[in-house]
């Protein structure tokens, strides 16, 4: 290798560190094995390919595609991940297209031209969603690299060429969709279930309030991913969706359970994995083959709820695909839309998007003349305030620079030649895609790394090691000036927003709960669960960034807290209601303050030990 060239509303409080923690500890606790095998194949194959034919130059453009595949590879439907990579295919395409035709022009104002409409188209579409905000900024980061390296060939190769790698990508990531066809959406209800287990197991602890947030996100998660199947017919997709609504009930009865804040006896927490085991297709690890059921304590609602629930599934789930359902059972009602930023939001994040890639570009013409891109492109992956807080992603993005290069370094002086230019992608890019899954510094090393092996394949082979880091530097400095002093509140809003759209949720849910269908309940209470979570998590990005002096920030976090306990009361009341109603026909919503039971008398309290009556399996599934 050359030189240079890549929270129960009785249980005790706990506050969460960050509002993202829910959010990360829902990922697998084990490495994406095979998100960093499709890393390392898909960066490996075309630069062997490329090195056996003497096509060096196509094979690095196909390996950049598939970089910048890796980089949005996922764990969602595979219907989505087509959707996500297809779209940023499409637009990075076009946008090497368009920057190689302004650097072959000749004109010197026509690549700061094309920069300058791809970041305002960029930044237009880069705060309307995820698949939206990833195509535009693989737009400018198209422009960037085919306004900044010469590619040999005809005009009409590079793009195909991109467009290889990330096809590449894209079949190695959904292939698995022909022998695991529902295995996603199956997974995601299965967390749903583990985490009601989690939750039941920390019931009266510190731990409880965690861990009801763990398990509306799993249910929101679970909802989303079922909600993109549109094959519902199928008897698989039927089966999973049924499931879904036996984990909802599920989740009502946990956070009953949890804001009662008593300690339940050690076996209560196994009814959940063995209701998946009785309803998910395939093997579910750990299920209790014969768990006791809930101990009939007259005093608890979510007691009975739950000792309901695991009768009313029956032995044999798979006889309730043969007859017939109500078509409740198959609907799913959509989750609320985050809030869109206003028009305003947009067209700042548009012109400042704009300034800081030509202020960066012009300022690469100036310290490097030709092949000036690394700025541009460092502010494209930098300043994308939906995708994170802003000096956050500004100072990992350095910090992975620098290990990126001094890994790189290291690499190429100990182990030159061919074979380490494929032994580094190899390690680096399955290194990059475990980053993007878990860290975006992580993230950033494997990308450093890969890309200073494709530039010095493409004949850049220019010392620019200390180069490149002074040069992230410089663009992560361009952002976060042009960003908190023209914008300095953008998080701020985004958390407000996303706060008032909880709490009216939660509002609402209050309101309407003692006069609705038990099902338009539940979807009141996911969507009021759903837009908490969201707020959490935007109140997290807001406070991860610094604050102007003398302006601190709102209290969102109490407010959001006391939504969600006012949640789990009209929760706990309407459990509390309908099992009143079942003794008592015509009983009404009760609406009476709750006596939390941790304050009734210890008769109430339930037995320590389970009840004898296993958990019924003669009962049919309902």
């Amino acid at each position: 290798m050359a030189s240079a060239g890549i929270r129960s509303g009785r249980a005790p409080r706990t506050a969460l560190p960050s509002g993202l923690r829910p959010a990360a500890r829902a990922l697998p606790a084990r490495l994406p094995l095979a998100a960093a095998a499709r890393g390392a194949l898909a960066l490996a194959l075309p630069l062997l390919v490329g090195l056996r034919t003497g096509w060096v130059v196509p094979s690095v453009v196909a390996a950049i595609g598939a970089l910048w595949g890796i980089s949005q590879d996922g764990t969602d439907p595979y219907r989505l991940r087509v959707r996500r990579l297809a779209c940023m295919g499409a637009a990075s395409a076009v946008g090497l297209l368009a920057g190689e035709l302004a650097l072959r022009s000749g004109r010197p104002g026509a690549i700061t031209l094309c920069l300058a409409v791809a970041a305002a188209v960029a930044g237009a579409i880069g705060l309307r969603g995820r698949v939206a905000s990833v195509s535009g900024m693989h737009l400018l980061l198209g422009v960037t690299l085919g306004g900044g390296i010469p590619m040999p060939g005809p005009w009409w190769l590079p793009p195909l060429e991109l467009l290889a790698g990330v096809a590449l990508v894209l079949v190695l990531s959904t292939v698995p969709w022909l022998w695991r066809r529902h295995h996603i959406e199956r997974a995601a209800v299965l967390a749903a279930y583990r985490a009601a287990a989690g939750a039941l197991a920390a019931a009266g602890t510190a731990r409880a309030e965690e861990a009801r947030r763990r398990t509306t996100l799993a249910l929101a998660h679970a909802h989303e991913v079922l909600g993109r199947s549109r094959r519902r017919e199928r008897p698989e997709v039927r089966r999973l969706v049924r499931a879904f609504h036996v984990a909802v009930r599920l989740g009502e009865a946990v956070t009953t359970l949890l804001w009662e804040g008593r300690r339940l006896p050690a076996e209560v927490a196994g009814l959940p994995l063995h209701l998946a085991a009785r309803l998910l297709p395939g093997r579910v690890p750990d299920a209790p083959a014969h768990p006791a059921a809930p101990p009939a304590g007259a005093g608890s609602p979510g007691l009975r709820a739950l000792a309901d629930l695991c009768a009313d599934t029956g032995p044999h789930p798979a006889a309730a695909d043969t007859g017939p359902h109500p078509a409740a059972d198959d609907e799913l009602p959509r989750l609320p839309d985050r809030p869109v930023p206003q028009r305003a939001a947009r067209l700042r994040y548009t012109t400042l998007l704009t300034v800081c890639v030509l202020a960066a570009h012009l300022l690469a013409v100036v310290l490097h003349g030709p092949r000036g891109y690394w700025l541009p492109m460092t502010v494209a992956f930098v300043y994308k305030p939906d995708f994170g807080p802003v000096f956050g992603r500004a100072l990992h993005r350095c910090l992975g620079t620098v290990a990126g290069v001094a890994a790189i370094g290291a690499v190429s002086l100990l182990v030159p030649g061919t074979p380490a230019v494929i032994g580094a992608v190899v390690v680096f890019g399955a290194l990059m895609a475990v980053g993007v899954r878990h860290h975006y510094a992580l993230a950033t090393l494997g990308l450093t790394a890969v890309v200073f092996v494709l530039l010095d394949l493409l004949g850049d082979h220019r010392p620019l090691y200390g180069t490149r880091i002074v040069d992230t530097a410089v663009a992560s400095a361009i952002v976060l000036a042009a960003h908190f002093a023209v914008w300095p509140d953008s998080a701020a809003g985004r958390a407000a927003a996303h706060t008032e759209a909880a709490l009216a949720a939660a509002r609402r849910y209050r309101d309407l709960a003692p006069g609705v269908s038990p099902a338009h309940r539940q979807f009141l209470r996911r969507a009021a669960y759903h837009q908490l979570a969201e707020a959490r998590r935007a109140v997290a990005h807001a406070r991860a960034e610094p604050v102007r002096p003398g302006r601190p920030l709102p209290d969102w976090e109490s407010a959001i807290s006391e939504a969600e306990r006012l949640c789990d009361t009209v929760t706990a009341r309407a459990v509390a209601g309908r099992h009143h109603a079942a003794a008592r026909p015509g009983a009404a919503f009760s609406t009476a303050p709750a006596t939390p039971p941790s304050t009734a008398p210890s008769s109430a309290v339930p037995s320590a030990a389970p009840s004898a009556v296993s958990c019924p399996e003669a009962r049919p599934a309902r």
